[in-house]
């Protein structure tokens, strides 16, 4: 099956939409397709065997409207870079220009049909019976322009009623064109009363012209039009932001020289040089030069990050300090930013579930609504006998009535919210997948690299004979130089970061289940757990075996070190539970979601961390095998709809099995194409946010169809004229007009509110781990600057240090040659070695007081 994108040419209302989605629908081949009126395109997931794309357009030319498939605007495509803002904008801007001739011929044809009943001068040569006839003529000209001007109305209604498909522009047709009819009839009467000299007749015809009410009609339609096309310009905003984060150029090196180029001549491959204060412009990784990242256009996430060399690096990020060169790995169309694009579109193209039921009625509406308004005029005839009355009723129903509200109210709520979704790092790859995380009942985390940081740290060294710290870790490093084992990665970093070097052992051996061991310098040595020890024949010291299940405890692993025969100490590591996610699941508890953790790790281990994050044990499912981690979740499914969390190539089945599967940034790439949402942040705060979003959307689109059903169900009836008999009140259709234009521009206003919505700011529990919350701590330390020979040197710097966030204060001192700042924990050393190099100066050392 492939899925293609059209443009649709001639859609007005929700009637049209629906008529293209039958049309295609009927095709042999096709499984599914979806019309948004919003941005007036099709999506159809088709058999490229049975039909091709000439089929599906010819089916919607067959229809009655024109189809194109959509290519992809993306980052490659610069001259495509602001489609939605500029076919948005033209949209406009032809509406304006048609109302501003519309009003300007309409002014002089009320005054003409209305000023002698508000006592205003008319040429005497229009006035009296005599005059009857040429006062109608003279308004007959003055709406035949207005006519002309709107004839999209008129053409494209007529149409639809040919193709059997009435739509909006039908209803306005007959409703507009039968006054402008009516008009003409009272003309021929005039005249041949003149003619007749029957003053009675002449009376009675000269006030009953609709001229004014025709042309009133059309004009405040394109009035609603023009309000409407510019909400719609605005619903488009974000995707056309994003587009514009690309920067038009890029710093690339071509035969040893640096050269400024366009960016969608970038190549991948190519060396590119990126300076403080410029936007990274395609995605690559660092050759040299340490970088100072600001990737709030793309997480949300406000505080600058870190990168050095061999770390990758994504487009459109601002580097805050600092300068590096890179090499360009994905361009065009295959950047991060392109894909997030690309999902924006696709997801703003799908339907909520929601929308069926507006669907099923704007399949039938404008056919009832037309009856209805026969069916009203013949009754209103047949009772009174008064053929203008009876008019009356019937050209209301047909103009009030309002089947754009049915159509834009769900499209437009989708729209804003995946925009602003975007906006902050979380992506819903379709609105069905939206819809589904607003009713969540349960919240399934996978632990490793979601709730946890996905790296093992080592977080305690302890030796049998205090002072003997270092040769543990000699003796553990070099133990694990040659594992694979991903506990393996923690030591040795932390052998690296105090200055050790793994040396090499003899005869070493990989205990499946225990540990290593092997000869270190002819010494035997060994790492491992428990049951290595005494299978070893080793005892373990008491001191050491409390410690260990001290540490075991609070869900690090353990593991004891031995040589020349003895157990010399312990290390510990863990995988550190992220600052942040207490306070998620916090979030997610009181929002009235279940929140459960899904581990493969033993249940003591899975215990400390649960309880460090407020899970209840009975929420906690632990010793599970990737291959059974789908299981859980269908079984948790029974309860309701369920969403997974994970990262990993292992959750990828859960992912597909969960009714809305997330995503996070850092997971693979098999786990975001399994998931319906993606998180740009490795952080489960996003999971928070998506769904106070998701609710927020969900209960706008619930308002949009309330107000849409509400609107007609109460308009069309006083407009038929029930309210008459017993209060008098009956609709002119001029004032039905309006109504039905403010009714279109009123939903996609509502909509328009959810671009204000704000992420929940959360706050981080800092006695995870042990560890500070960013910020949650303050810190004074002392950078030693080379270069400051002036107060204007010391200003910069200290200019420069301030801005960046999370420094409460820095006083630089041009005699010491220093810098004294006062930062939050999260601020590391080389943010401020960055900060500072990016302003022009060198930073000699960084001490922490």
């Amino acid at each position: 099956m492939e899925t293609r994108q059209f443009n649709v040419t001639g859609m007005s209302c929700a009637a049209c939409s629906s008529r293209v989605e039958k049309a295609v629908c009927a095709l042999r081949g096709v499984s599914a397709a979806e019309v948004n009126l919003l941005t007036n395109s099709l999506k159809a997931t088709f058999d490229e065997g049975v039909l091709g794309v000439e089929d599906i357009e010819r089916a919607v030319e067959d229809a009655g409207y024109g189809a194109s498939e959509k290519g992809f605007a993306g980052r490659g495509r610069t001259a495509a870079a602001t489609a939605p803002e500029a076919d948005a904008e033209a949209a406009a801007e032809a509406v304006r220009v048609r109302l501003i001739w519309s009003f300007a011929l309409l002014a002089p044809l009320m005054w003409l049909s209305m000023g002698p009943m508000a006592g205003l001068p008319v040429p005497v040569m229009l006035t009296g019976a005599q005059g009857a006839p040429m006062m109608a003529f003279t308004q007959f000209l003055l709406t035949l322009p207005i006519v002309l001007l709107n004839r999209r109305y008129f053409t494209g209604g007529l149409r639809a009623l040919v193709n059997r498909a009435p739509n909006m522009d039908s209803l306005i047709a007959v409703g507009s064109g039968t006054a402008l009819l009516f008009g003409v009839y009272v003309i021929y009467r005039l005249l041949a009363a003149q003619a007749a000299g029957d003053e009675a007749a002449l009376h009675h015809f000269a006030h009953s012209l609709y001229f004014e009410g025709a042309a009133t009609i059309v004009t405040l339609i394109s009035l609603g039009k023009f309000f409407e096309a510019r909400a719609k310009r605005r619903t488009t905003e974000a995707v056309t932001a994003l587009m514009k984060l690309a920067p038009p150029t890029a710093l690339v090196v071509r035969d040893g020289a640096e050269v400024r180029i366009g960016t969608d001549e970038v190549a991948s491959g190519d060396i590119v040089v990126v300076k403080t204060g410029e936007t990274v412009p395609v995605d690559g990784v660092i050759l040299e030069g340490t970088a100072l990242l600001n990737e709030s256009a793309l997480t949300g996430e406000s505080l600058p990050v870190t990168r050095g060399p061999g770390e990758a690096v994504t487009g459109v990020t601002l580097l805050a300090a600092g300068a590096f060169r890179m090499r360009a790995t994905r361009v065009g169309d295959d950047t991060v930013l392109a894909g997030i694009i690309r999902l924006v579109e696709e997801a703003t193209a799908s339907k909520a579930p929601v929308a069926r039921l507006a669907d099923k009625v704007s399949g039938i509406f404008v056919p009832v609504v037309m009856t209805i308004a026969l069916v009203s005029g013949l009754v209103w005839y047949w009772i009174g006998g008064d053929l203008e009355f009876a008019l009356n009723a019937a050209v209301s129903v047909l103009v009030i009535s309002c089947p754009c509200a049915l159509g834009l109210a769900t499209p437009t709520a989708v729209m804003v919210g995946m925009g602003r979704g975007a906006g902050m790092g979380v992506l819903f790859k379709s609105a069905e997948a939206l819809e589904v995380f607003s009713g969540l009942k349960t919240v399934v985390f996978d632990k490793t690299g979601t709730l946890t940081e996905g790296r093992p740290v080592v977080t305690k060294v302890a030796a049998a004979v205090p002072g003997l710290e270092t040769v543990v870790m000699l003796v553990a490093a070099a133990l694990e130089k040659p594992s694979e084992h991903p506990l393996a990665q923690a030591v040795l970093a932390e052998a690296e970061a105090r200055g050790l070097t793994a040396q090499d052992v003899d005869e070493f051996e990989q205990i499946p289940g225990g540990g290593l061991r092997g000869l270190m310098s002819g010494t035997p040595v060994a790492a491992g757990n428990a049951r290595l020890m005494e299978t070893l024949g080793l005892e373990v010291p008491e001191a050491l075996s409390a410690l260990a299940l001290a540490e075991a405890s609070q869900g690090a692993t353990p593991l004891f070190i031995a040589s020349a025969g003895s157990v010399i100490g312990i290390i510990a590591v863990a995988d550190r539970v992220r600052p942040e996610s207490r306070a998620a699941v916090s979030a997610l508890r009181g929002r009235g979601l279940r929140v459960v953790m899904l581990t493969g790790d033993n249940r003591r281990t899975a215990e400390a961390v649960g309880a460090r994050l407020g899970i209840a044990s009975e929420d906690i499912v632990a010793d599970v095998r990737p291959a059974e981690k789908a299981a859980h979740v269908k079984a948790l499914q029974a309860d309701g709809p369920c969403a997974m969390v994970g990262d990993g190539v292992n959750d990828a089945p859960a992912l597909a099995q969960a009714d809305a599967g997330v995503a996070v940034g850092g997971g693979t790439d098999a786990a975001r194409a399994s998931a319906d949402v993606v998180l740009m942040r490795d952080s489960p705060e996003g999971v928070v946010g998506a769904v106070d979003l998701s609710r927020a959307v969900m209960r706008n689109i619930r308002q949009n169809l309330f107000w849409a059903f509400a609107y007609n169900v109460i308009g069309i009836p006083i407009a038929a004229g029930v309210l008459y008999p017993m209060f008098g009140l009956l609709l002119n259709p001029m004032i039905a007009a309006a109504a039905m234009s403010m009714s279109s521009v009123s939903v996609v206003t509502n909509a328009l509110r959810l671009r204000f919505f704000k992420a929940p700011v959360l706050v981080s529990d800092s006695g995870t781990d042990g560890a500070s919350t960013t910020g949650s701590s303050m810190m004074e330390k002392v950078i030693h600057i080379e270069g400051m020979h002036c107060g204007h040197c010391t200003a910069a710097v200290e200019k420069a240090l301030r801005a960046l966030p999370g420094v409460e204060s820095a006083v630089a001192d041009l005699e010491k040659k220093e810098a004294r700042v006062k930062a939050a924990a999260g601020v590391s050393d080389v943010m401020l070695s960055a900060v500072v190099t990016g302003a022009g100066f060198k930073v000699t050392g960084i001490d922490t007081l």
